[in-house]
């Protein structure tokens, strides 16, 4: 097991003076002032107690509320939701629920390494589906039914997708879901920017037809309500599945914290037009970083989700990790390297818009000149 490449990045660039950083996928608003404050009143009043394993009743009803509300998913709130500590818990509790030693997981490739991580954690195996820049990086089903084996055990389908920006169309999940009917997977459906999605909608795979029973759904509270710090995830599956996944939950952190849980309610209830403002913006940024990318002479498939762009870097001659090296040191702007997120990524970085127009602006200016230099 490796250390996480974004990590090492975010660990250098903290090392080092007047960086312009576009490598951490925080945004870079904080949490709604009405959410803090809910917490602040759980802890005055002493609401400090643990929870039970699964959360709080009322905000699995309110996540139960919201899957519905967005996506006509319905969860039983009593015994199919599982509050966890952040997005993050909730793969790799799924993973080690589901994956026994020997078992293979498809992985599309690029994308988050928390899902190869958990995998080896669990003592599978990670096979990576390619997934390519003419494609828009969409997972094809003819691609991935050449990697399944009879060790085949689950899929994990991001969507939209970290580092591409990618998202899926209905049609395109539907088909997936043919292949996953068919060899009889379980999919690991990783929703965590399904709010940020740009002239595009967002599809849960647990809304196609035949795949509610066999999907496990991946979401949380950091990207859309600038919750990143206070590590709130969920899990939304049919309860076979949860009551199985809650032990190895029980085992491993007991429970999330009550007083974010309580904060987390009221994002759910009324932070909506949070997300639509923040949302606005990121699209500001998304639509001006992509013209000063291609304005620098870097290819970049249009992202429609997410904070990322994620441009080849190709034509410079230098491999991902030689580029973002010396665009750190030379240049002081912190990207990360694509093949931090897989084979498929090497030949392009990532860069998180999740950051002002200034600091866009000031760092482009900078990639430009170091891409004429080089």
């Amino acid at each position: 097991m490796n250390l996480s490449t974004i990590r090492i990045f975010f660990d250098l660039v903290n090392q080092m003076e007047e960086v312009t950083s576009l490598c951490i996928g925080e945004p870079d608003f904080t949490t709604p002032k009405h959410i803090s404050e809910v917490c602040t009143k759980a802890l005055e009043q002493g609401k400090t107690f643990y929870t039970a394993n699964a959360g709080l009743l009322e905000l699995r009803q309110e996540i139960a509320n919201y899957l519905n509300r967005k996506f006509m998913l319905n969860y039983n709130p009593e015994s199919e939701i599982i509050v966890t500590v952040g997005a993050t818990e909730a793969i790799d509790i799924a993973t080690r629920t589901l994956i026994n030693p020997g078992d293979e997981a498809l992985i599309p490739d690029p994308s988050f390494l928390a899902y190869s991580q958990s995998t080896l954690l669990a003592w599978g195996n990670s096979v990576f589906v390619p997934t390519y820049a003419e494609d828009n990086f969409v997972l094809k089903p003819e691609v991935l039914e050449r990697f399944i084996t009879k060790k085949t055990k689950l899929l994990f389908l991001p969507s939209p997708n970290n580092p591409t920006g990618s998202v899926m169309t209905r049609k395109q999940l539907e088909d997936i879901a043919e292949v996953v009917k068919k060899y009889d997977l379980i999919v690991v459906s990783d929703e965590i920017y399904c709010e940020l999605t740009y002239g595009v909608q967002h599809n849960s795979f647990a809304s196609i037809p035949g795949m509610w029973d066999r999907t496990i759904t991946i979401n949380g509270l950091s990207k859309s309500y600038a919750m990143t710090g206070w590590r709130l995830g969920y899990i939304a599956a049919p309860e076979y599945l949860t009551e199985q996944i809650l032990k190895v939950h029980q085992n491993s952190v007991t429970s999330a914290a009550t007083m974010g849980q309580y904060a987390a309610i009221e994002a759910l209830k009324k932070g909506n037009k949070d997300i639509e403002k923040m949302k606005e913006e990121y699209n500001r940024r998304r639509i001006f970083l992509l013209e000063k990318v291609r304005e620098a002479g870097l290819e970049c498939v249009e992202p429609k989700g997410a904070f990322y762009v994620f441009p080849s870097i190709k034509n410079t001659g230098l491999t991902s990790e030689e580029f973002a090296k010396r665009l750190l040191y030379e240049a002081k702007v912190a990207v990360v390297p694509g093949n931090a997120f897989g084979e498929m990524g090497e030949g392009f970085i990532r860069i998180a818009y999740a950051t002002s127009i200034e600091n866009i602006e000031k760092a482009l200016k900078k990639i430009k000149e170091f891409i004429i230099n080089l």
